[in-house]
């Protein structure tokens, strides 16, 4: 029995330092995400770096997670809800790290756009950001909450975000055409745009692993409705 005991002491905390990992990379992802975006509405050059330098982080931080989940199944062989969590853990890593990804090239095209002069329409990002990064928060939130409902109210919320990053990306191809010595900055913020829309996309990826998590329920490519249906199917 104390054998037993111990064994599931050290499954435990296995456990918990994976998530707790899950965890830190979020938070370093989501300040990436801000460093590169308030590096671009301030020009802040020194910001858009901070972003690029601790992406390194979150790529270690997906290694580790994915060596420290691989351990915990083969040494612990955990099977029903502990299995769903070493398992989520390490796909809500990899949307992370690409969220990460995304702040990246985001502070790389910025401090190509910083090069060359102020052009007003930059300030058209800061919408998308902020309903970005709350689907972010809340993706994770959900995540780690175990809130099905709020994982499920992401889909409209990332809806709403695709047809604003369709509007933006209208609106900043018409001054193109009007402003031809500042094309290459409003390409970058075209791609900026883009990166941003992805954000959002990873954020439900997480929900969905959220509810997965949660509920057992894989509901993937389902939509809100489906995967209403799919979530009380297995309760």
């Amino acid at each position: 029995m104390a054998e037993s005991t111990h064994r599931l002491g050290n499954f435990e905390v296995a456990l918990r330092e994976a998530r707790d990992s899950v965890f830190r990379m979020a938070s370093i992802a989501e300040q990436n995400l801000e460093s590169a975006i308030r590096g671009l509405l301030t020009r802040n050059a020194e910001l858009c770096n901070a972003a690029i330098v601790e992406d390194d982080e979150v790529n270690l931080l997906e290694k580790k997670i994915d060596a420290d989940s691989f351990e915990i199944l083969m040494r612990y062989n955990p099977v029903a809800s502990d299995l769903r969590e070493v398992i989520a853990g390490m796909k809500v890593a990899n949307n992370l790290e690409r969220v990460s990804d995304e702040a990246q090239s985001i502070a790389r095209r910025a401090r190509k756009i910083l090069k060359h002069p102020e052009i007003k329409e930059a300030a058209l990002i800061e919408p998308l950001y902020e309903k970005a990064l709350g689907l972010l928060r809340d993706g994770m939130r959900s995540y780690a909450e175990g809130d099905t409902d709020l994982g499920l109210s992401l889909y409209e919320r990332d809806r709403v975000l695709d047809a604003a990053h369709n509007d933006v990306i209208r609106e900043l191809t018409k001054h193109m055409d009007n402003n031809a010595g500042t094309l290459k900055s409003f390409l970058h913020l075209i791609f900026i745009v883009r990166s941003l829309e992805r954000v959002g996309d990873h954020a439900v990826n997480i929900a969905e692993d959220g509810i997965f998590l949660e509920s057992a329920a894989d509901v993937r490519h389902l939509g809100p409705k489906r995967a209403a249906e799919e979530i009380d199917a297995q309760i």
